[in-house]
């Protein structure tokens, strides 16, 4: 029996030693690829948010709330272009999913990102540097870029659910899969977009090393 534990602990260090080599050969690959997985199980946790949050606020009357603000210029059909443009009404009568819709994106954003810090500076990062201040640029970083992920939205949401629920006659199928689409192509930006913005503020300070 013992001779058979040893074995088994054997084959379970292997591959532990195999990647602590690698690691050892190729440091930032092997940093890039527990930040790859670190995000898409962050991805996962949203996607699984997402459609409780969204059925939570489907039952408020703050579908029927329009939310749309920062006006930039105008759309093809020379109607008002909104970062974020949350028209009233749910998005199977062709609404934009007011104010719930929005928090339920945002509410689940928030949430993951909020694990995705603590998860990527302590294990991919290992940083040992000031917390509050690597808190308050991921803090700036993460409006940036809700900022640009929502600019980018506009441009490619009403067509992806209009092609799902509507051309192709999916209904509510359509629509779930136009929430996962969605959330998939944010969460795409925010990977490439964090990653050198990560190596800057998650750092490893020499001194408390020592």
């Amino acid at each position: 029996m013992g001779h058979n534990n040893q074995n088994m602990l054997k084959l379970l260090r292997k591959p532990i030693d195999v990647w602590n080599s690698y690691k050892e050969k190729h440091p930032n690959t092997a940093q890039f690829l527990v930040f790859f997985m670190l995000s898409n199980g962050i991805t996962v946790l949203q996607l699984v948010l997402m459609p409780v949050f969204k059925s939570i606020f489907a039952q408020t009357a703050l579908v029927t709330t329009s939310f749309q603000v920062l006006q930039f210029g105008t759309n093809f059909d020379g109607s008002p272009y909104y970062v974020f443009d949350y028209a009233a009404g749910s998005l199977g009568s062709g609404g934009g999913g007011g104010l719930a819709y929005f928090l339920a994106v945002q509410i689940t954003i928030a949430i993951a990102q909020i694990l995705n810090f603590f998860a990527q500076r302590s294990i991919t990062f290992k940083s040992n540097s000031n917390v509050w201040k690597a808190a308050f640029w991921y803090f700036v970083a993460y409006i940036g870029i809700t900022i640009g992920a929502a600019a980018a939205q506009g441009f490619y949401k009403a067509p992806i659910y209009n092609l799902l629920m509507n051309t192709w006659g999916m209904g509510a199928v359509g629509e779930t899969t136009a929430d996962v689409i969605t959330m998939v192509i944010n969460s795409a930006i925010s990977f490439w977009v964090f990653f050198p913005i990560f190596k800057i503020i998650f750092k490893q300070e020499p001194e408390k090393q020592a």
